[in-house]
């Protein structure tokens, strides 16, 4: 019994001094080794702060191409900077005491250098949980901003039963297909831009989805623009399935509205992917035309309204807000504002923009303004546009600022829809049409500045685009821009929209005086055999 318990006393003894003897080691290593550990520390180091880097790179390119960084990466990053600075901090301390020696210069310093190859080891260990822990495929995802909406709607007395009957018809069961229609430059846009702000307010659907068709649809457009407000990627080419893709998606959404902006005729449903009636029953959908017939009998539209133009009190209030409270201050400019105002069909766009044209003006631009606006406008540019209103806009142009603002209007106008921002840069510097700017930063500020003012004047308007800040033009203000870019300007610009198909090049003489080509879609195939265009300075084919 006795062996036994002096055997056991020894076996405990023997472990007990294994694991005094494995204690001793590990720290004797940190003096021994001393040279090692550090070493790894400032190679551990050193890959976290390149994988820093790299995240850091692949963050900005997100940012610029407007995608939110991911929580998880987000997360890392905030991990790194504190644990990079705290350890940073302690092993530089740890640092300078361990190159101090002891015992006049004569030793090593033993005890600094086992706490900074102690704190190295951690320090190392955790960078190396962090380099593992860097496996991102992406570090951002597309952002859906919130939509573009007007907060500066004017809420029009005459409108206010359309409005308020949108509304209703939108919480009725019963009524899945709303219509909106009346003339060009009436205000349809505007008014269901409002509807769309209100329901974001109230949040009577989940998802409120907002496109513009336009007279010739793009269904590829129409479909990118609705999967962006849907944060759906579509990387496919086959329209059927693209549609399949959106179909889809529109049927997780519980309740969604639909805003189809701008129909010139019947719109197949089916083939941009919207599911409609029994499909989905929490589908409603919300259109604009300038037909009845096109929401009735194209679209099958269960309830249309009417929008008409303004009453003369409604027309005059709203021409004197946009022109500001000194068209009061005098009872000759009074009267003579009252007269321009007439003069503009009591059409809001038409206010606005020779509203905005005149504002803080004297009287002898006002009367003179009046004068052109009394001259008969004998030239015929389009069916779509009264005589009124082609002067009313053709004055609001002619009063910018400077000729190289309204040359960058023209420019904005032939190009609308089809370039982005970047590429009117481009165009616009390579015309020289911004000047006084040394660097490409300084132009693009520039550019926005000048198209800010052009917003301001009511001559351009926000875009729904998908990628950047954008820019579009009223089609009534777009075929004035025309007329004026063909006839004083030497422009020929052929788009899908024309009503003409022209299908061979015009004459030499004008083609000798024409300095820019613009070509959208046009119904023209092919190129002359000779160009003989000695002004041309712009040649833009985008078919």
């Amino acid at each position: 019994m006795e062996a036994i318990g002096t055997g056991a006393a020894a076996n405990v003894s023997s472990e007990t001094a294994k694991g005094i003897f494995h204690q001793v080691k590990r720290h004797i290593r940190y003096v021994i080794f001393y040279q090692k550990i550090v070493d790894k520390f400032e190679q551990k180091h050193r890959t976290l702060i390149a994988k820093r880097t790299s995240v850091q790179q692949d963050v900005d390119v997100a940012e610029r191409n407007g995608e939110k960084i991911k929580a998880d990466v987000v997360d890392w990053r905030h991990r790194v900077e504190k644990v990079v600075t705290e350890q940073e901090k302690k092993v530089k301390d740890l640092e300078v005491k361990a190159k101090t020696k002891c015992f006049f210069g004569l030793c090593p310093n033993i005890k600094s250098r086992y706490q900074l190859s102690r704190k190295a080891e951690e320090a190392a260990a955790t960078f190396d949980e962090l380099i593992k822990d860097c496996q991102f495929e992406r570090v951002g995802y597309p952002d859906v901003p919130e939509p573009i909406v007007r907060t500066d709607f004017e809420a029009f007395k005459s409108r206010e039963e359309v409005f308020n009957g949108i509304m209703e018809s939108l919480k009725d069961a019963t009524t899945s297909m709303i219509g909106v229609y009346g003339m060009a430059g009436v205000g349809k846009t505007w008014l269901v831009k409002e509807v769309e702000r209100q329901l974001h307010e109230v949040k009577l659907f989940d998802s409120v989805v907002r496109t513009t068709v336009s007279r010739n649809p793009d269904i590829k457009e129409i479909q990118d623009q609705m999967a962006y407000s849907l944060d759906l990627k579509l990387d496919e080419n086959s329209p059927v399935v693209r549609a399949r893709r959106l179909y889809e998606s529109l049927r997780k959404e519980k309740n969604v509205l639909i805003i189809l902006d701008d129909l010139w005729k019947k719109l197949d449903l089916a083939e941009v992917g919207i599911p409609f009636g029994s499909q989905h029953k929490g589908c409603k959908i919300l259109l604009t035309s300038r037909y009845q017939n096109v929401l009735i009998n194209g679209m099958d539209a269960t309830k249309t309204f009417a929008i008409g133009d303004l009453d003369d009190e409604e027309a005059w209030e709203f021409f004197k807000k946009m022109a500001g409270d000194g068209v009061e201050s005098d009872e000759e400019l009074r009267s003579t504002a009252i007269e321009v105002a007439k003069k503009c069909a009591r059409l809001p766009l038409a206010l606005a923009t020779v509203a905005r044209a005149l504002r803080k003006k004297p009287l002898f631009v006002w009367r003179d303004a009046l004068q052109q606006l009394q001259r008969p406008y004998l030239e015929k540019s389009s069916d779509d546009i009264s005589a009124e209103v082609h002067s009313a806009i053709e004055l609001s142009i002619n009063h910018l600022s400077s000729e190289d603002l309204k040359q960058i209007f023209l420019l904005c106008s032939l190009l609308r829809r089809v370039v982005g921002i970047e590429d009117l840069l481009r165009y616009a510097f390579g015309l020289g049409l911004i000047k006084g700017v040394n660097t490409m930063k300084a132009a693009r500020d520039r550019l926005l500045k000048m198209l800010s003012t052009l917003k301001e004047s009511c001559l351009l308007v926000d875009s729904k685009s998908i990628n950047e800040v954008s820019f579009d033009v009223h089609d009534l203000t777009y075929i004035v821009a025309k007329s004026i870019a063909s006839k004083d300007n030497q422009v020929l610009a052929l788009t899908e929209e024309d009503e003409d198909i022209v299908t061979d090049w015009p004459n030499g003489e004008s083609m000798e005086e024409c300095n820019k080509i613009i070509l959208q879609h046009p119904s023209i195939n092919k190129l002359p055999d000779q160009l003989n265009c000695p002004q041309l300075f712009l040649f833009f084919s985008f078919c």
